[in-house]
């Protein structure tokens, strides 16, 4: 009876061994493909966890600090909402500044506001997925061959790795929200 019990746990273990070498059957039928919905709630999961509202969407104040506004997801810095001018320039060598929505900020590179990534015109209406992937993988503004940099604070070397299906699926969000016609300003040198 001992031996039995004492082979028993390793015929087991030769079995299940075995059964996880097999081969899983092969199908001759292809990966079912994202439905365009999962597509734009993967984008979204991508985004808020990547924390791209926290430049890119105004925010509204709550009981429980700054939100992202609902109404202007993803579209910039507004326009409408202009800078203070910095008392003291030499502060801004050691110091980042941030507007207060978390759109705008002031640093050594100069001042630089987000981008509008709604389906605007004034946003990325135009935009083709393969610019998309460029000024987000490579940093070029607009994803153009030749544009300017991307500017901090935006962290697209942080993204220089992503694969294609993610980037796809944040560009489908992206694509899907609400336009919003902001007309974002351009970057401002560093004041000498």
């Amino acid at each position: 009876m001992k031996k039995m019990l004492i082979w028993l746990p390793a015929l087991a273990l030769a079995f299940l061994t075995f059964q996880c070498a097999q081969e899983a059957p092969k199908t001759n039928e292809a990966p079912v493909a994202e439905s365009e919905e999962d597509l734009v709630k993967r984008g979204e999961y991508l985004v808020t966890t990547g924390g791209c509202e926290d430049c890119h969407s105004p925010k509204v104040m709550t009981d429980k600090g700054p939100i992202p506004d609902p109404k202007l997801r993803m579209s910039g810095h507004p326009a409408s909402v202009k800078l203070a001018p910095i008392s003291d320039p030499s502060i801004v060598g050691p110091w980042v500044l941030f507007h207060p929505m978390t759109t705008a900020s002031v640093g050594p590179w100069g001042t630089t506001y987000s981008a509008n990534l709604t389906p605007h015109e004034t946003g990325i209406k135009e935009w083709s997925f393969e610019q998309f992937k460029k000024a987000i993988t490579e940093g070029k503004s607009k994803g153009l061959d030749g544009g300017r940099p991307l500017l901090p604070p935006m962290p697209w070397q942080n993204y220089v790795n992503m694969k294609d299906e993610d980037l796809t699926a944040i560009f489908a969000f992206l694509k899907s929200l609400p336009p919003v016609d902001n007309l974002v300003p351009s970057p401002v040198p560093p004041v000498q």
